[in-house]
């Protein structure tokens, strides 16, 4: 039986409640049989007692929190937040695991250290002794590099010198990285790696796929709507997809004479009023759904998800959730990065606006080739983000 300790910043949940909480826990739902985890949480996503014991039972796991230290809690109480300009890293990165809990994980004869979230490299220092891995799941000084060569970062000065000011932090941190041999830092982002060992040539790093979540009917033959295909844009309406989804929306407008006959459009999040006022104005049929208390089974009502995601890093969960459960998805770079589809034969990538015209008015033309289009992402996404498999590959040293 191998032991594995994790521990986290936030507790793990099938789906993100604030934070990235479901990442850990697809890649456990499908471990091994003998792979024992016991998860030592700061629960700072604040998970009631009722849905961590319904984790617990989910994962088979046992799940320990831990107080936040005192500093950290004052820090909010007393609105010293501001402090954080002259740290020399990130806020988190100062938190460390109590001895109490040190001993008790050495004592358990524990095979693997799990330490979840960048932030928490200075307790992988803490087990120097005990095979450990860390997962980012990015690289978040990536993340402000690219921040700071967007046109609406530059014209902003508070928000680039805010980026900078992060950068400098996250550097300087990954730059201290653990290089010991028996550690091991996973990102869900080829670039995040690349980065990484830019900064720290010497730390042991490695991309990881990303598991796809849930998934509804894997077999089901791909059919798109008519006489309108469903078109869908998911997430919230912030810095990530805030350039790009103005832009597109622009291009959708222009063309409402011809598209609006052929698709309706529905955006799963919020923010998105002005965006739903201005495309039904122009002739579209437009819903705009903030909340879905089933997001799986949402998407699926759609057939196309556009994801005009303007920045970020790793894997973009809510287009794997899209071509997982058989949505042709049509995004940018920064969407489809990291995703084992290619353009052209499972998905669509697009650089400028118009070119997201261009290829709606190609699928209403040609809709069959592009069913099968979506088929060929969904196998590709089942077949290499599948959970169980990266699972034991991210587990594979201490199972063999």
């Amino acid at each position: 039986m191998a032991k594995i300790a994790l521990i986290t910043f936030i507790t793990p949940a099938s789906e993100n409640i604030r934070g990235t909480s479901a990442l850990p826990y697809h890649l456990m739902i499908e471990r091994e049989e003998q792979i024992d985890i016991i998860i030592y949480s700061f629960n700072a996503n604040k998970l009631s007692s009722e849905k961590i014991a319904e984790v617990e039972k989910e994962l088979k796991v046992t799940i320990k929190q831990i107080p936040l230290p005192k500093w950290y809690q004052w820090m909010f109480k007393f609105h010293l937040l501001f402090i954080r300009i002259f740290l020399k890293y990130p806020f988190v990165n100062y938190i460390k695991l109590p001895q109490k809990y040190i001993k008790e994980i050495n004592a358990q004869q524990t095979n693997l250290i799990w330490v979840m979230g960048e932030e928490l490299s200075r307790i992988v220092k803490q087990f120097p002794d005990t095979q450990r891995i860390q997962i980012g799941p990015d690289t978040e000084s990536l993340y402000y590099y690219r921040m700071m060569g967007r046109r609406f970062v530059i014209k902003n000065a508070f928000i680039y010198w805010n980026c900078a000011l992060m950068y400098r932090k996250y550097v300087q941190m990954e730059r201290e990285f653990c290089t010991d041999d028996n550690f091991t830092y996973f990102a869900v982002g080829e670039e995040d790696i690349h980065h990484l060992h830019q900064l720290n040539p010497d730390v042991n790093a490695k991309f990881l796929r990303h598991p796809h979540y849930e998934v509804k009917g894997t077999n089901k033959r791909i059919s798109f709507h008519q006489p309108k295909m469903k078109l869908l844009i998911a997430g919230q309406y912030n810095l990530y997809m805030q350039q790009d989804a103005d832009l597109l929306n622009n291009e959708l407008r222009a063309k409402s004479k011809v598209l609006a006959q052929r698709y309706t459009i529905t955006f799963l999040g919020k923010g998105w009023e002005k965006h739903v006022e201005t495309l039904r104005t122009a002739g579209y049929e437009v819903e705009h759904i903030k909340f879905a208390p089933d997001y799986i089974e949402e998407i699926c009502n759609h057939d196309i998800q556009i994801s005009p995601i303007s920045i970020g890093t790793g894997t973009k969960g809510k287009v794997l959730d899209a071509l997982g459960n058989g949505l042709l998805v049509i995004g940018t770079p920064y969407a489809l990065e990291n995703i084992a589809v290619k353009h052209g034969e499972s998905c669509i990538e697009y650089k400028q606006p118009e070119d997201v015209i261009h290829w709606l008015t190609e699928i209403s033309n040609n809709t069959p080739s592009f069913e099968k289009m979506a088929e060929k992402g969904r196998e590709q996404v089942l077949k290499f983000h599948d959970r169980a498999l990266i699972s034991k590959e991210l587990f594979q040293n201490i199972t063999e």
